[in-house]
């Protein structure tokens, strides 16, 4: 057929009778649609996010008017309930009034498989045809009003990044119809008990599938193009970055390049000045000024509040000397991957690998950030799909990976450890018990890891707007939410501080150090140390490391790198995973440090390694 030229909404669609005003609009689309631009144009950039309830999928909020709400759901390619973010997707659709259907013009066969499915839910649907640039910039035609048509619900073209077309569909939510159905699908009222059911869901995804393909046949026409130089390098680019030798290079280098931004940079350097020069130099001592008119310094309220392990002084310290500008950078780090298209390249190359430890290739980001700083690779691990995923990644990385400060220390006792060999023998144990700690977590929780799918948008040149908007809504929200876990894990340590029973724990954890690890029993005080910051703690052993063997020197290495994670740690995992999981987690790393440090020193000791 002859497509009509692409309107936009300056020419005017029928008027449809007018449904009363929404009191909650939900936004639907698929992955890399330009959803997120949408929400925050809607909500003029402020967010409310919480979990769904039951998940850690997160469910931004926010006021698209006086009366109404708007929520966004993630980006899924269909409703069938295979992983955490599709039941929550389908839960939050099924209680709207209004769905806003964010489709891009550029994959119109991939993206209306969700709006039908949608409609058949018989929800009210406004679809915004995104990306319209770039289909004409593609000679790619789409009959607008002929797709309304078909679809039988109003479709308005945008082009978001542009802010073009937005406020046509902001205006339209009143205007919302119920479509029409897929031939031969149930009704809504049945629809959903028989997409649960697999035999029924395959016979309902070929009918929509083939109905999907009509009208895509009968809406959209190519013209014969010749590809712009641009465009050509975009496309050859993407290409060469899914090459095996090519691909898994230049993976590597953005990896290389993620850990020296912020593990050696932010975590390092930047964490340094803010932390010491700032904090510790000016900021926690006018916290302790100002304490000291109403409190003697050794009281033991003074103590709580502004000690050492104080909530005001601690908690202050870690979370804008530390917190923040590790969250910050990471998400500055991860916009810029993400904009551009090559963040779902790097989970793609890595994906083989990691499913053998049941991960998929997105938890390739919060790994490598770990040896930066396991807080903000715990934070990252919200871009798996399934808490099943985030469960085992957040073990892995609060047992076994080591971060930059605590690294920086270890290689310093390397001297009196073996040098190169023994740095070859700690990381090698450390793989070791990664690999057996996630195949033993892999079978023993319920469930299925997800496989891998992703879409590969484009390569492009990321928006700087985009990206700071970005980074501002997320580290604000992280800090929101983190900021009180933190200060009530500081008041624990101080209570245990001021109370004598951090001293008590370290006598009581003297019998393990010297019988079962054959280590001074001053290294007590090095592992609870580490419990506050895990480079204290490895910090504490260079005291000790004169004095100490090779054999001991690699086992405390190996326990304090094992041991419980730091309380920035600590919280976060509380934070993500909730009180349960914590203790579970804190409790596993406790028995795996003394038996893995057990184990090795009585190895070390036979075959005289070292």
């Amino acid at each position: 057929m002859n497509a009509v030229p692409n309107p936009m909404p300056s020419e005017g669609y029928p008027r449809i009778s007018a449904m009363p005003m929404p009191e909650l609009v939900v936004l639907a689309g698929n992955p890399n649609v330009g959803k997120s631009v949408f929400f925050n144009a809607f909500t003029g950039i402020y967010v409310n996010v919480s979990n769904f309830p039951g998940t850690t999928v997160d469910v931004p909020k926010g006021k698209l008017s006086e009366q109404t709400l708007l929520k966004d759901t993630p980006g899924v390619y269909g409703l069938s309930g295979i992983s955490e973010e599709e039941l929550v997707a389908e839960k939050t659709i099924l209680s709207a009034d209004v769905v806003i259907n964010v489709v891009s013009a550029l994959t119109l066969e991939r993206d209306l498989f969700l709006t039908q499915q949608i409609i058949d839910y018989g929800k009210p649907v406004i679809v915004a045809l995104n990306q319209m640039d770039e289909a004409r910039a593609r000679k790619l035609h789409i009959d607008i009003p002929a797709l309304s048509k078909l679809l039988g619900v109003p479709v308005l073209p945008t082009i978001a990044v542009h802010n073009k077309g937005l406020d046509a569909v902001k205006a339209a939510v009143d205007q919302a119809l119920v479509g029409n159905p897929t031939p031969g699908a149930p009704p809504p009222a049945e629809l959903q008990k028989l997409e649960a059911d697999r035999g029924h869901q395959v016979k309902l995804y070929g009918l929509r599938r083939q109905h999907v393909n009509a009208i895509v046949s009968n809406v959209v026409s190519r013209e014969a193009q010749t590809q712009g130089a641009a465009r050509q390098l975009s496309r050859r680019l993407g290409q060469w970055l899914l090459n095996p030798v090519v691909g898994l290079a230049s993976m590597l280098l953005v990896l290389m390049a993620l850990y020296q931004v912020i593990g050696v940079w932010v975590a390092g350097d930047l964490v340094d000045l803010i932390e010491g020069e700032l904090m510790l130099a000016h900021v926690i001592p006018a916290i302790q000024w100002v304490l000291g008119f109403g409190l003697a310094p050794d009281s033991i309220l003074f103590q709580l509040l502004g000690g050492e392990f104080g909530v005001l002084t601690m908690s202050t310290q870690y979370i804008f000397g530390v917190l923040f500008p590790l969250v910050l950078g990471f998400y500055i780090y991860i916009s810029i991957l993400e904009d551009c298209g090559y963040l779902p390249r790097i989970a793609v190359l890595s994906d083989g690998l990691l499913s053998r430890i049941g991960l998929n290739g997105r938890a390739v980001i919060p790994l490598i950030l770990g040896l930066g700083c396991v807080t903000m690779a715990t934070v990252s691990t919200r871009v798996l799909t399934s808490q099943r995923e985030r469960t085992i990644a957040s073990t892995i990385l609060a047992i076994t990976i080591p971060c930059s400060a605590q690294l920086g220390v270890i290689m310093g006792l390397m001297a009196y450890a073996g040098g190169f060999k023994g740095w070859a023998l700690f990381m090698g144990t450390l793989l070791v018990i990664l690999l057996t700690l996630g195949s033993i977590l892999h079978g023993i929780l319920p469930g299925k890891s997800t496989a891998l799918v992703l879409d590969l948008p484009p390569m492009r040149m990321p928006s700087p707007k985009n990206i700071a908007i970005k980074t501002w809504v997320r580290t604000k929200e992280f800090i929101k939410e983190a900021a009180p876990l933190f200060m009530v894990g500081s008041l624990l340590v101080g209570v245990c501080q001021v109370t004598g029973l951090l001293a008590a724990i370290q006598e009581w954890l003297k019998p393990v150090t010297v019988a079962l690890l054959h280590l001074p029993a001053e290294t007590a005080q090095a592992f609870i140390m580490g419990m506050v910051r895990r480079d204290f703690g490895a910090a504490g052993l260079l005291f000790l490391s004169e004095q100490m063997t090779a054999i001991q020197v690699m086992t405390s290495l190996i326990v304090i790198t094992l041991f419980v994670p730091c309380i920035a740690s600590a919280a976060v995992i509380w934070k993500e995973r909730g009180m349960k999981e914590t203790i579970m987690v804190l409790l596993g790393s406790w028995v795996l440090a003394f038996l893995a440090g057990a184990v090795v020193a009585r190895l070390m000791e036979w075959t005289g390694i070292l």
